[in-house]
C-alpha cells in the first residue's frame, strides 16, 4: 500500500511539483491539456506508449520520440533539445528519489539539464518504500524487463529474474542516475503519479 501523503510531501520539499491520478488516461489527458504549441522530446517509454500520449500530442505540439521506427539519432537529438521532456522511471522512493537506469544514458542526461520542463510520468507499480528498495526494483524488475522487450542477449534477459551485473556488450544497465531533488539545470519539474500500472 501506497503512502500517497507521504510520497507527495516528500517530492514537494524536494523541489518537485506533484499530481496525483486515479488512472492512466486521467494523467494523459491532463499532460496533453498542459502542453500546448511546444516541442517535446520522449526516450524510449513504456508507460508514455501505453498511455497513448504521442499520438495525443504530436497533434498541437512537435513531438521528437525516440522509439520503435522513430528511433535515430536525429530524433534522439532533437528530443534532447526539446523544450520539455517526458519520462518515466525505474523506481520512485516515498522518501522522495527518483531513480532510472539507462544504456545510451540519453534519458537520464535529460532528467538532469537542458530542459525548460521535465514531467516524470509514475505508475504505482514503480514505488517504493525508499531508496533502496526503489534501486532494488530498477536493477531487478525494471532492467531485465527492458532487456527482453529490447530483444538483448543478457543473463537477465534470458532468465528475467534479476540483475547479475553482467559485462555483456548488450548490457543496457550503463548509467544509473538518483535525483535526491530537482536538478538546479531544470527550471520546472513534475512528477505526475498513476494508481494504475505503468510500464516496467
Amino acid at each position: 500500500m501506497v503512502n500517497w501523503e507521504k510520497l507527495t510531501k516528500s517530492l514537494t520539499d524536494h523541489g518537485f511539483a506533484v499530481k496525483r491520478f486515479a488512472t492512466a488516461q486521467e494523467a494523459a489527458e491532463y499532460i496533453n491539456g498542459k502542453l500546448d504549441g511546444k516541442t517535446i522530446g520522449i526516450g524510449g517509454s513504456v508507460s508514455v506508449d501505453e498511455m497513448g500520449l504521442y499520438d495525443m500530442l504530436q497533434s498541437h505540439n512537435t513531438v521528437y520520440w525516440n522509439w520503435g521506427k522513430m528511433r535515430s539519432p536525429e530524433t534522439m537529438k532533437m528530443a534532447d533539445g526539446a523544450q520539455v521532456y517526458l519520462t518515466s522511471v525505474n523506481g520512485l522512493a516515498e522518501t522522495g528519489e527518483i531513480i532510472n537506469i539507462d544504456g545510451t544514458c540519453n534519458r537520464v542526461a535529460s532528467t538532469l539539464y537542458g530542459h525548460e520542463e521535465v514531467v516524470f510520468i509514475v505508475g504505482v507499480n514503480k514505488i517504493a518504500p525508499d531508496a533502496e528498495a526503489a534501486l532494488w526494483r530498477a536493477r531487478n524488475i525494471a532492467s531485465p524487463k527492458n532487456a527482453q522487450r529490447l530483444q538483448r542477449k543478457t543473463p537477465c534477459a534470458v532468465k528475467g529474474d534479476k540483475c547479475y551485473d553482467c559485462n555483456s556488450p548488450e548490457r543496457i544497465c550503463r548509467g544509473l542516475v538518483t535525483l535526491w531533488r530537482k536538478p538546479m539545470g531544470i527550471p520546472a519539474a513534475e512528477v505526475v503519479l498513476v494508481e494504475e500500472p505503468l510500464g516496467y
